[in-house]
């Protein structure tokens, strides 16, 4: 604690040399909005500063003389800020206030004593150094709760280091400066890179809007018209996007389309049939396990998804423009 400039201002514990609120305190809850804003304003106050709740009542937006004094007491409760009866050396006996930067358990302990008593303002008595000590009822001195001052505090001196043999310095880097062809290289390596990152991306694009276009003509004739989200068609092509770029095949996603019977799945839906198509999942009924079949659940297509070279093309698809490889040949 630094030296009091002014015997009855206000003796701040602080933790650094500069006006703070800690993290721990901000986000007290045991505290009011109310406390925690009046605490905050108490601590930007210079010291020597008097805390006065007829004052602090006072100003534009500030509430009644009652609402300070009660968010001071809670203050108090909580070991933020107190009320003290000093009695300096030279015998005279001033009042004052006391805040902290943090909750004081010391404070808190001391404000359950001395509040029930006739004078709630704790006693403490100046001593040579300048700190303080509370006196209790029963004649005893104890701590203030105040921490030392860093400012007080001298740093240590610096351990001496044998002094290390000096090094030569090192020899600075030389810096190799490519040739034409090189850079021409290494341009060429770079766009060679982006292009065909930007290839991929074009294909994965058209691939997924090849898949919705068919599964949005095909879920139309067995499903219905779509009457969900006037987005659903770019949300349902945005996850057999995903797919594909996870590595599943069109044909797999269609499959899995099929398998969700919706214009547009859930997420969870949509892993589901996914996991399903590509036999990492077992369809199951109430009854138990039972295999998939697009001829159970569809009933007989004679659709292939064109541009598929697993499967065959067939002269009687219907008027879906990307069909699902034909599960029902052979049933």
């Amino acid at each position: 604690m630094s030296r009091l400039s002014d015997p009855t201002g206000v003796r701040v514990a602080r933790r650094v040399y500069h006006v703070r609120v800690e993290s721990t305190t901000a986000r007290d809850t045991s505290i009011s909005f109310r406390a925690l804003g009046l605490l905050t304003y108490l601590l930007d106050q210079k010291e020597g500063w008097q805390v006065r709740s007829d004052q602090l009542s006072k100003g534009e937006g500030r509430e009644g003389r009652e609402a300070v004094r009660t968010a001071l007491r809670e203050l108090a409760a909580k070991g933020y800020y107190r009320l003290e009866r000093r009695r300096l050396r030279t015998g005279k006996v001033v009042m004052g206030t006391s805040v902290a930067e943090y909750p004081v358990p010391q404070w808190a302990a001391d404000h359950a004593i001395f509040s029930s008593q006739k004078d709630p303002a704790v006693p403490v008595i100046e001593q040579e150094d300048g700190t303080f000590l509370v006196e209790y009822p029963d004649g005893t001195l104890g701590s203030d709760g105040f921490e030392p001052d860093p400012r007080d505090e001298e740093p240590p001196a610096p351990e001496e280091e044998p002094a290390a043999a000096e090094e030569p310095p090192a020899a600075p880097k030389r810096r190799t400066r490519r040739t034409p062809e090189q850079k021409a290289a290494d341009d060429a390596e770079k766009q060679a890179a982006a292009d065909k990152k930007a290839a991929e991306k074009k294909a994965i694009d058209e691939a997924a809007e090849k898949v919705a276009t068919w599964w949005w003509a095909d879920a139309e004739k067995h499903l219905g018209k779509y009457v969900g989200k006037t987005n659903g068609y770019i949300a349902m092509r945005g996850m057999v996007k995903k797919a594909l770029e996870a590595g599943y095949t069109q044909r797999q996603c269609a499959d899995a389309l099929r398998r969700a019977r919706k214009h547009l799945p859930s997420a969870q839906q949509w892993q589901d049939a996914l996991g399903v198509v590509t036999n990492h999942i077992t369809p199951t009924r109430s009854n138990g396990a039972v295999p998939y079949s697009d001829s159970a659940t569809w009933g007989k297509q004679g659709e292939t998804p064109p541009g598929t070279p697993e499967a065959p093309e067939h002269d009687d698809s219907d008027d879906a423009t990307f069909g699902v490889v034909n599960r029902t040949q052979g049933v």
